[in-house]
């Protein structure tokens, strides 16, 4: 009797340890490495599909969460999908947990320097699930839903040059919603809404107007007073006769030099042939040239060339006789 109720200590003491042993290895760190991993699950992933990716690729070792996975009949859950950031220090116990109930990560959005729609869409489609095709019909879907209603030429107006936290699952309703709430967030500001009527100008039409002091020049110093230069020429009925404007027009973005046969093509957004603004942007333009155009530099010049000295600034001149002057000297640097 003594010998059996020693026997039956040892076989609980047995199972007590194993069951340390167990418990210690489900919840020590099983990622492999030292820094966060990324883990991408799809709408159409399998179980088997995902259980084989964290067992050869995201852990060291596959016992403790083989053995947890089924302790917690994980492959009973339904697969969840969005983008799963894994820590170094996430034990088995709560990487299950985290997956089974789908407590996806954000994702940091970019949208920033595109010329079109189609390229926002694609920059879209390379940080999210959804593709380019999905976004970008969405958009003209909702363009005319907006307040005011947008076309295809303005819509890219919309959108501000940011980073956005998202989900990767997010849908394009949603992705609308937040792009636009950012939009009014900005204009709903005091001081540029004064900004506007003192211009004289509407949102779109600043950021227009934006693009294409982002396409003149890359100097954030100088962006206000080739601003100025534009709004110079608009009040005075002058038409813009913005170079950038001619290649979105063409369509061809490796034009590098302007040519006369560029500046005869017949498109709204040639402003040598039409006056004032194009219909809408030519480019998403940064921050710091929609600043530009609501702080606009104060002066009186109508003109500016690029400097001979290839700095990337220009000259500015208020006399069409000081211009020929300023494009004389840039042509012979050339």
């Amino acid at each position: 009797m003594k010998k059996l109720a020693i026997l039956i200590l040892l076989l609980l003491a047995a199972g007590l340890i194993a069951a340390l042993v167990v418990y210690r290895s489900w919840t020590s760190p099983i990622i492999e490495g030292d820094q966060p991993r990324e883990l991408y699950i799809h709408d159409d992933m399998s179980y088997m599909a995902l259980d084989s990716i964290i067992r050869s690729e995201l852990i060291d070792y596959d016992w403790p969460y083989a053995t947890a996975a089924k302790a917690m009949r994980f492959e009973k859950s339904s697969v969840k999908p969005g983008r799963y950031l894994l820590d170094p220090e996430l034990c088995a116990i709560d990487l299950i947990r985290k997956l089974r109930s789908g407590q996806q990560d954000p994702v940091l959005l970019t949208i920033n320097s595109v010329r079109t729609l189609a390229d926002m869409s694609a920059q879209v489609s390379t940080q999210l699930k959804m593709d380019s095709s999905e976004w970008h019909t969405h958009l003209m879907d909702a363009a005319e839903g907006l307040d005011p209603p947008m076309t295809t030429e303005t819509v890219m107006s919309m959108f501000l040059p940011d980073s956005y936290e998202v989900y990767w699952t997010v849908s394009p309703a949603q992705l609308m919603s937040k792009l636009t709430k950012a939009h009014e967030n900005y204009w709903s500001d005091s001081e540029r809404q004064e900004k506007l009527s003192t211009l004289g100008l509407s949102e779109t039409q600043v950021y227009t107007l934006a693009s294409i002091v982002q396409k003149e020049t890359a100097k954030v110093d100088e962006q206000p007073r080739v601003a100025g230069v534009y709004l110079n020429r608009l009040e005075r009925g002058m038409p813009l006769q913005a170079d950038p404007t001619v290649i979105f027009a063409v369509g061809d973005f490796s034009i590098r030099r302007v040519l006369y046969k560029h500046l005869a093509y017949d498109s709204p957004y040639n402003t040598y042939l039409y006056p004032g603004l194009p219909p809408g942007p030519i480019c998403m333009p940064d921050m710091s040239c929609i600043q530009a155009v609501l702080h606009a530099e104060k002066h009186d010049y109508i003109y500016f060339c690029a400097r001979p000295d290839r700095s990337g600034y220009h000259n500015f001149a208020e006399t069409l006789r000081q211009h020929n002057i300023n494009a004389a000297a840039y042509r012979n640097s050339l």
